[in-house]
């Protein structure tokens, strides 16, 4: 039940803000504040929600340290980002045109919070903390992570291979990022930082999003398992090598700390259940 409430409560939250994006249609600077009051939102109704059905501190949120966390994230995202960029102009593949605009990459840096936050305290925050509980690491990583490839289904210009590219870029090494950590900081700030790369200030498209208007005006050609072709450079090659080998320098690093979770025996996931029962 307690996963019922924690995804609906979140889940509304992002639908709000959602539907105040686009009702502030183009205009970036609104953009900006209804992405941030999003984001700021989700983060106190995910404590509320959290603190009422489970009885007890909220430490995948804790505050001490959230800041170095995120930004930290922030960093890896956009320098993986950056990566991918550089590979693919290597072959000719991206070329910048000129500038873009500073306000359309203000807007973005909104609805991109706004995105980051609602989807990793749903995606990592809610399912696969709670996956894992009954299923140990391992298949709650595969899990969670195929459920978030598909929901990209849904974009505007969404392929099969891109989908199935964020479920193993995007669905492993941000699940990663988390395990590594247990907080959920790290996580939200690495999404950010990805999205925000690509869209405010490479200028490609994310996840098949349609064309960005960010800090450069920027275009693809080529391959489209070299570019990534409608869906953008998250459905590259590139992309996929670059964050599953990200993806296991946090589970190194998770396992080090002995954060990985075994797979319960029989009767010990008999017991989970039993005491997750309302």
């Amino acid at each position: 039940m307690r996963l019922v409430w924690q995804l609906l409560a979140v889940a509304a939250v992002a639908f709000i803000g959602s539907q105040g994006i686009a009702v502030v249609g183009a205009n970036p600077w609104l953009t900006l504040v209804i992405g941030v009051l999003t984001a700021v939102a989700g983060v106190a109704v995910y404590r509320w929600v959290v603190r009422r059905t489970e009885h007890r501190p909220v430490t995948e949120l804790a505050r001490p340290g959230a800041g170095l966390a995120a930004g930290r994230g922030v960093l890896i995202g956009i320098a993986l980002f950056g990566a991918v960029i550089a590979n693919i102009a290597l072959l000719g593949d991206y070329e910048v045109r000129g500038w873009g605009t500073v306000a359309g990459a203000a807007g973005l840096v909104g609805f991109m919070a706004a995105a980051a936050v609602t989807e990793e305290l749903l995606f990592r925050g809610v399912l696969f903390r709670i996956v894992e509980e009954r299923t140990g690491t391992g298949i709650a990583l595969v899990l969670t992570g195929v459920l978030f490839g598909l929901s990209h289904l849904f974009n505007p210009d969404a392929t099969l291979w891109g989908a199935i590219a964020i479920a193993i870029e995007a669905g492993g090494l941000l699940t990663a990022a988390y395990v590594a950590t247990r907080k959920l900081w790290l996580p939200i700030g690495l999404h950010f930082g990805w999205n925000f790369a690509g869209a405010g200030i490479f200028g490609t498209v994310v996840s098949g999003n349609g064309t960005p208007q960010g800090l450069l005006d920027a275009v693809t050609s080529g391959p489209s398992i070299v570019t990534g072709g409608a869906f953008g450079p998250e459905g590259s090659l590139y992309s996929v090598l670059f964050c599953v080998l990200a993806t296991t320098a946090f589970l190194w690093l998770a396992r080090r700390r002995g954060h990985l979770i075994p797979r319960p025996k029989r009767a010990e996931r008999v017991d989970t259940v039993t005491t997750l029962a309302p």
